[in-house]
This record gives C-alpha cells, structure tokens and sequence, in this order.
C-alpha cells in the first residue's frame, strides 16, 4: 500500500518529514510525496519552480526507503486537483489502491474540493491529526494517526531567507543547501 502526502512543499521542512515518517510507520505503508505544481488554495508564485520544489523533496528523502517522491503533478494541468492526481495514478497503476493522506486543518476543506463525491472511488482518505487540531467528522475519513506537533511552517522559512537569518534545523542540511546554492527565496 501506498499512501499519497500531497502539498507545496516550498520548500520541505522537519514538519512535513516527521508527519510523512510517523504515518508510514502507523500505516506499515510507503509515503509518496506529492509536489503539487500549483495548488488551488495556494495561487501564489515563489522563488522556487515546482521542479525545484520536487527536487528538494528527493534531496530530503534520500536514505529513507519509506518515503519517495512522486511527481505525477508536475506532468498534469494547473491547478493539481487531487482527484486528477488519483485519476492519472490509477490509470498508470491500475489496481493499485492509494491512501490520501491530509492533514487535520485541510480535512475540513473536503467537501469544498474539486470533485469531492469522486474521491473515496479512487481513495481511502487519512487523516494526521496534531495534538491541539480537532478532526471534522466526514464520511470520507477513514482513519486518523496522530503526529507530534512540530510548528514549522514553509512560510516561516521563506520569511527567514528574506530576513537573512538561518534555516539550520527548519529542513534538512542539503535542503538548506540547495536553497543557498540557487537564490531561492530572496
């Protein structure tokens, strides 16, 4: 089983690795994560292209085997629909069922999604709940895992490169190389 993380990821941070690492574990599953190319809550435009973005999600996932990159996104239209990300992997892994995996905060956006109703079809959806976050109660969600608070966010990082101040410990070392190496997000 695989389960699907999907987000900006811009960049990726300790927070969105702990949550994907807790889950893979509670779920004896691999964690995919998924650069969204735009995301529709999300219109805004970075420093960092969504192959830069993908790039420094493998860079950060390098060594864990329970966790990969999957950049079917970046190949699809904007703005990266979940149910167009669970179409396009159903029909290039047919029979392959996915867990798509949302974080507590997200979940209550569900019903608003595009084409909602056609998402438990092609997935069983799961929620990572961190302690002080209610979980909404839709038909939809399956299970919840919790995940230990970890209060980074990628917007503090962006705002921490501006500033000129250090990312040390926010993400990973080669991503915060990588970040210093291309001028991203200054």
């Amino acid at each position: 089983m695989d389960a699907l993380f999907g987000g900006s990821f811009d960049p990726v941070h300790l927070g969105h690795l702990i949550v994907a690492d807790v889950v893979a574990e509670a779920l004896g599953a691999r964690v995919r994560l998924v650069p969204a190319r735009q995301q529709p809550f999300k219109p805004h435009v970075s420093g960092a292209t969504p192959e830069q973005r993908a790039e420094m999600l493998r860079l950060a996932v390098a060594g864990n085997p329970r966790l990969l990159v999957e950049p079917v996104e970046l190949e699809l239209p904007v703005p990266s629909y979940t149910v167009r990300t669970l179409r396009a992997l159903a029909t290039r892994e047919p029979g392959n069922r996915f867990t798509l995996l949302v974080g507590a905060d997200v979940a209550r956006e569900l019903p608003a999604w595009y084409e909602a109703e056609a998402i438990p079809a092609l997935a069983d959806v799961v929620v990572f709940a961190r302690p002080g976050w209610a979980v909404p109660s839709h038909p939809m969600i399956q299970r919840v895992v919790e995940v230990p608070a970890v209060d980074i966010s990628a917007t503090a990082v962006r705002e921490r490169v501006v500033a000129g101040r250090s990312i040390r410990y926010f993400v990973p070392e080669v991503v915060r190389e990588y970040i210093a190496t291309h001028g991203l997000y200054r």
